[in-house]
């Protein structure tokens, strides 16, 4: 079966449709909206009547105009669709444009009258601790005794990890297209993860039912889960204006707007305590997550819960205590990222895993494997679930031997004594990744499949595409288990309409989830052509052919005991027809077994756990902070990959990008609460030049995941978190400045200006000792 992404031909011929592309007549208005300059404080008063009679003006809206709910949000209504008076942050909605053009707007826009009182913001952690700006009381996951784990320890290690925001910076901005039809009916067509949020919240805000709000999701150009909450207030500003001017609105945000008003990866500032032997076991740890929040709720709680639910990364730490918390600051409310908290509480256990390995003088990958889960014991996480089939031992196994890891250290300790101004560092970096919605109730998915009597087959599900391949997928798990070619099977544009009430495509669970749902539908449909097959068959052979016996394989239908006489599927679905028998089902599928009760940090919150790790191998230019990634090795467990291409082009794509939060993007605010990096002029991702001079991804082999949709594992958001080894790598080399003597302060981001500098520092202190 082809092995390309289903929307390779229009994505490299430009034809694929993104919601800027999409034709609807009459042609759309355009929405805008007029933003707070300021990041806190009180709208007293706002004035557009001149600004009304501007040409090409056709509405302008307030808060006032809403009909129905007034606030928003993904889990806690707290977010002003528009400013009624209180200001949160820079960016912030006070009235909406409706307009032929965006210069229609820009004139209008000189004439809008705004009285504002400013207040100083809020806008970093320490700040919102010291007001008391906790958005919900402290959340804990506690095992074993911590007084008689430090008592036991050898060595007893404080600190501080501070990890920094990211911009999401998908190819497409948000945008959304509200086409308003007969009655109440409003069709929206929106770059989003999650439609069945876009319906119901639009609906609240309209004061319409549900059921006359329709979403439609083709494709979107990227999201890393900066559409799962944050693409409804597009929506829903497109949908009131479109209620308010009886025409299509469409919405769609420049570049520089969308970095400057949406959220961001949460910054996490993390507090920890760790007690060890000599051998460099951890025995004991305290560990307090505190997370910038923004101005709202979103999804922060959960986010925070995942990052505790990470706090252990791959080690078995048998005395632990997690703490969490979420503080509001008057920036853009923080969302879901891929990896969703995970690579920040990650990112905590495995600086303290590195700083013990320089304590006891060991290789770090040394002491990461010294703390492994083990299969047989040592096997349970800090909230009670057990790590089951456990691959990390299996993977460093391998791995070690094909990034020939031992040897290159040798090299590189040899570069480093010859070169003063440029060192060289290799890390490695394991994850240990689970893989659920923490919300249980999330873990459902249906689906709808229809089979036409020449053999196609449209399916339709809940999940959305956004370039990671979801979409391919589902269509050859719909063309294996009906037994026909690929080519016979289309994927259709995910809509609310079709399939209800579904969950937003996050947490990596698309494939499992909606996988699951479109076999459960095809099911259905074969049980019917099955009955009839051999109904058909019976009467031709004159004797009895049970309904168990039938085969669907490679594009015929046809009986086990009797392979002489075969029914293209085509023929199948035509006598299926012709017996009145439905060829149409949906699908449902609900993970079992996935609970969590947070009020005692105790459960089974994961299905499964997906498996990696990473080697990384850098040289730093001390004198200009330039990094040169010079080879990084992945060996990663995707179960029996869905599709090795895809599935590998994952496993690279969420590595750089998880390099870009590490070592590149430095999302910085002045003290007014602006957004000083909102283009990629200031604010740099990784480009091609960045990646891997020499980059090796593997699959695991042999290692099927027999729980899942055929026996395979979740890749979304694991591997980001293997591309923390480059930030390690990085602080390697810059030990090798003082030969070990000097520990590097290393900044995340680790960008170069910050590497130069630290480089300085070490030098200068050398000198003067």
């Amino acid at each position: 079966m082809a092995q390309y992404h289903e929307s390779a031909v229009y994505h490299v011929t430009g034809t694929a449709k993104y919601i800027d592309d999409i034709n609807i007549n009459p042609k759309p208005l355009l929405g805008f909206a007029i933003l707070t300059p300021v990041a806190k404080g009180r709208l007293i008063s706002f004035d557009y009547s001149e600004a009304l009679k501007v040409k090409g003006i056709h509405a302008i809206l307030s808060h006032k105009d809403i009909p129905g709910h007034k606030k928003i949000g993904g889990v806690i209504h707290d977010e002003p669709v528009l400013i009624e008076d209180e200001i949160n942050y820079i960016g912030q909605a006070i009235l909406l444009i409706a307009a032929d053009s965006e210069e229609a707007f820009l004139e209008a826009k000189k004439l809008i009258k705004l009285e504002i009182e400013e207040e100083k913001p809020v806008l970093t952690i320490k700040e919102a601790r010291d007001k008391n700006l906790l958005l919900e009381p402290t959340r804990h996951i506690k095992r074993g005794n911590l007084d008689e784990g430090f008592k036991k320890s050898d060595f007893i290690l404080e600190g501080t990890t501070i990890s920094g925001a990211q911009e999401h910076w998908y190819l497409e901005t948000q945008a959304s297209i509200a086409v308003p039809g007969e009655g109440d009916e409003m069709k929206i067509y929106s770059s989003t993860q999650n439609p069945n949020e876009v319906q119901m919240l639009t609906s609240e805000v309209l004061n319409i039912d549900a059921k006359e709000v329709e979403v439609e999701t083709r494709r979107m150009g990227g999201a890393f889960g900066g559409k799962e909450t944050q693409g409804a207030i597009f929506a829903i500003w497109a949908a009131l204006l479109a209620k308010y001017t009886g025409q299509p609105v469409k919405v769609r945000l420049e570049r520089f707007i969308d970095q400057q008003i949406t959220g961001k990866r949460h910054p996490f500032e993390t507090h920890y305590k760790v007690g060890f032997d000599k051998e460099g076991h951890i025995i004991a740890a305290d560990i307090e997550f505190n997370a910038n929040g923004g101005a709202f709720a979103d999804l922060s709680m959960a986010i925070l819960e995942r990052a505790m639910l990470h706090a252990d990364n791959a080690y078995y730490i048998p005395n632990i205590h997690i703490a969490g918390n979420v503080w509001l600051t008057n920036t853009p409310p923080n969302t879901a990222f891929r990896g969703f908290g995970g690579p920040q509480g990650i990112f905590n256990i495995e600086n303290v895993i590195e700083k013990i390995a320089r304590k006891v003088g060991k290789d770090l990958s040394e002491v990461q494997v010294l703390n492994f889960y083990q299969k047989d014991k040592n096997n349970t996480t800090p909230y009670g679930q057990i790590v089951e089939r456990n691959h990390l031992q299996l993977i460093w196994n391998q791995l070690k031997e094909s990034s020939e890891y031992y040897e290159r250290r040798k090299k590189i300790e040899d570069f480093n004594a010859k070169n003063k101004f440029k060192k060289r560092g290799i890390a490695t970096t394991p994850v240990k990744f689970g893989i659920s919605f923490t919300a249980s109730f999330l873990n459902q998915a249906g689906a709808l499949v229809n089979v036409y009597t020449d053999g196609t087959v449209l399916v339709n599900h809940g999940g959305t595409e956004m370039g990671q391949g979801l979409h391919t997928k589902m269509q050859k798990i719909a063309a294996v288990e009906f037994g026909i070619d690929i080519e016979k099977v289309k994927v259709n544009a995910t809509n609310t309409s079709k399939v209800p009430n579904a969950s937003a495509t996050a947490a990596s669970t698309g494939s499992d989830l909606n996988g699951m749902a479109v076999k459960d539908a095809v099911e259905k449909i074969k049980s019917n052509i099955s009955e009839v097959v051999a109904e058909e068959l019976s009467k031709k052979l004159k004797k009895q052919i049970n309904s168990s016996d039938i085969v669907f394989e490679n594009g015929f239908v046809f009986a086990s005991t009797h392979t002489e006489i075969k029914f293209t599927f085509a023929e199948a679905a035509q006598m299926t027809r012709f017996a009145r028998k439905s060829l149409s089902s949906s699908g449902f599928y609900a993970t079992p077994g996935v609970y969590f009760d947070r009020e005692k940090g105790e459960g089974h919150p994961f299905y499964y756990y997906a498996y990696g790790i990473a080697v990384s191998e850098v040289e730093v230019d001390l004198l200009t902070g330039k990094v040169s990634l010079l080879r990084t090795d992945i060996l990663h467990d995707v179960g029996d990959s869905l599709n090795p291409h895809i599935d590998i082009g994952q496993i690279e794509g969420a590595f750089v990008q998880g390099m870009g939060w590490a070592i590149l993007e430095d999302v910085k605010w002045n003290d007014k609460g602006q957004n000083i990096t909102p283009s990629p002029d200031t604010y740099k991702i990784p480009v091609i030049t960045d990646i891997p001079k020499d980059f090796r991804v593997k699959l695991l082999e042999n290692a099927p995941n027999p729980i899942t949709i055929r026996k395979s594992k979740a890749v979304g958001e694991p591997p980001f978190v293997l591309g923390l080894s480059v930030w390690f790598a990085i602080k390697d080399a810059m030990w090798a400045i003082s030969d070990g003597k000097i520990e590097p302060q290393l900044n995340f981001p680790a960008t170069n200006e910050y590497i130069v500098v630290e480089a300085e520092r070490i030098m200068q202190q050398l000198r003067s000792s």
